[in-house]
């Protein structure tokens, strides 16, 4: 199982790729425990302070593997229960790129968009796929698109099941860049390190809760929120030395999230 999620750290970004090419890295609940437990080591991992996601070969992850669809419509399946949900990516307390390399579909899709931030080759094919499988909008993705794209959009996607190419969305506000596929590594992987070297690990982390967690909250209460976490940004040692850094014109030297 360990081969299904490759995993490889370095310079404080951990990739971690789906490894089942000949399916288009199509999602097991093999392939799915393998990746929430290297998810979970990750996040007690003081050493990884950006995550990667990506695809073996010329797929992201083609949505669920169609033995399992095939059997749960034969009434067949034995799901193994792993309590953790598909939307795991979101807690998370450290920022989750998905480099969409290829084919991005149905359940593809869900974890492509449940990762912090997108980015795509230009030419990926990306699709929802559900209508056209007789299923609906899984594991939150009604909740996620429409605030993402806006609704008609996101209506768009869900009832034609239309296949659109990883231009399109960026485009339209799924990922944030499309880029060539041959180049979409080489972006991520600077983008990430970016972050790894010049952002406070506990600042991502209380941002990335901040984002994910204030949607459903108005205004006032967000704000009233983040000044109670800004007020606890001041006694940390990340604050002194995300000012010193800046006066003293050097690269920070931020300690790693601790939780």
């Amino acid at each position: 199982m360990s081969d299904l999620v490759l995993s490889e750290l370095a310079e404080g970004v951990l990739t971690l790729t789906f490894n089942r090419p000949e399916r288009l890295n199509a999602w097991t609940d093999e392939l799915g425990r393998r990746y929430f437990d290297l998810l979970t080591e990750a996040e007690a991992n003081p050493a990884v302070r950006v995550i990667v996601v990506t695809g073996a070969g010329r797929g992201f992850c083609a949505g669920a593997d169609f033995q399992t669809l095939t059997a749960l419509q034969e009434g067949t399946f034995e799901r193994a229960v792993d309590p953790r949900p598909h939307t795991l990516p979101t807690t998370i307390r450290k920022p989750i790129i998905a480099a969409v390399n290829g084919a991005c579909a149905g359940l593809g899709m869900v974890h492509a968009l449940v990762c912090d931030l997108v980015f795509t080759a230009a030419e990926a094919k990306w699709t929802t796929a559900f209508s056209r499988r007789g299923l609906v909008a899984e594991y939150g993705l009604a909740w996620v698109l429409p605030k993402l794209v806006g609704q008609a959009r996101a209506l768009d996607l869900l009832l034609s099941g239309r296949t659109f190419t990883g231009e399109e969305a960026a485009g339209m506000g799924l990922a944030l860049r499309a880029v060539p596929a041959e180049a979409l590594l080489d972006e991520v992987g600077a983008y990430a390190r970016e972050l790894a070297v010049m952002s406070s690990p506990t600042s991502m982390a209380v941002i990335k809760r901040q984002v994910w967690g204030d949607w459903d909250l108005d205004l006032d209460a967000s704000r009233t929120k983040a000044e109670r976490l800004m007020a606890e940004s001041f006694g940390r040692a990340d604050f002194a030395e995300g000012v010193a850094c800046f006066l003293e014109k050097r690269p920070p030297e931020f300690p790693p999230f601790t939780g």
